[in-house]
């Protein structure tokens, strides 16, 4: 067997970036060096999925794996998030790694841009996860012991009624056939709180559900904690 290498993973926190961890960690061929997140200061949570950071650091704990904050502002352009990006990846390139692993699906024009992205300072993108059949996937994540809430609901896509319930069979059973049984699609996002890959259960709870931004977000607590504010 050859020897491992250095990689990043681009992680949400949900049962996409769970599953490609997963798949790296089998392979044996690499060496996860952090987990990158993207989180909007103004908020102190994970972008785009609305989750706090207390939660996120959890999950990092329990997975036994570094951490890696990107900090971006609220509206924050798409120039600037390539900024802030670009200078944790280089950080890194400097260090011998040279792959960031993601756990897109099928989406051509997002693998597209992020191999650009990537190429342009010399780095290369692994899609452990590419083109496998999703709803297989979705069953298997919760046929192998994985445990997650939806906390984020795009309402064009999926009633926001979904939002803060178990990513489970029931909910699979329960989405309209237009809604990509992982949420490919931006349909709804989840927070991945146990599993195989995780050293113990993240003990959550669902606070208050908002609309805010043109999505729903369910509030997710720390179970023994109530929400501040």
């Amino acid at each position: 067997m050859g020897m491992t290498s250095g990689i990043l993973l681009s992680w949400s926190g949900g049962k996409d970036s769970s599953l490609a961890l997963r798949e790296i960690s089998a392979s044996r061929r690499y060496k996860v060096e952090a987990l990158v997140t993207t989180l909007t200061e103004q908020f102190d949570r994970i972008s785009m999925h609305g989750v706090r950071r207390s939660l996120l650091q959890a999950q990092a704990s329990s997975l036994g794996l570094p951490l890696e904050e990107v900090w971006i502002p609220r509206g924050a352009s798409n120039q600037l998030y390539d900024e802030r990006m670009r200078a944790v990846l280089v950080k890194y390139l400097e260090r011998g790694v040279k792959e960031v692993a993601f756990g897109d699906l099928f989406l051509r024009d997002v693998r597209a841009y992020r191999e650009d992205k990537l190429a342009q300072i010399g780095m290369k993108g692994a899609f452990p996860l590419w083109g496998k059949d999703t709803r297989e996937l979705a069953k298997d994540f919760i046929e192998s012991g994985f445990r997650a809430a939806v906390c984020c609901v795009d309402p064009r896509k999926l009633s926001g009624d979904y939002c803060g319930r178990e990513y489970d069979a029931a909910f699979l059973r329960s989405i309209p056939d237009s809604v990509d049984p992982c949420g490919e699609n931006g349909e709804f996002h989840t927070f991945v709180y146990a599993g195989p890959i995780f050293s113990k259960e993240i003990p959550i709870a669902r606070g208050q559900t908002l609309l805010r931004d043109g999505f729903y977000f369910t509030d997710l607590v720390t179970k023994g904690q109530g929400a501040p504010g």
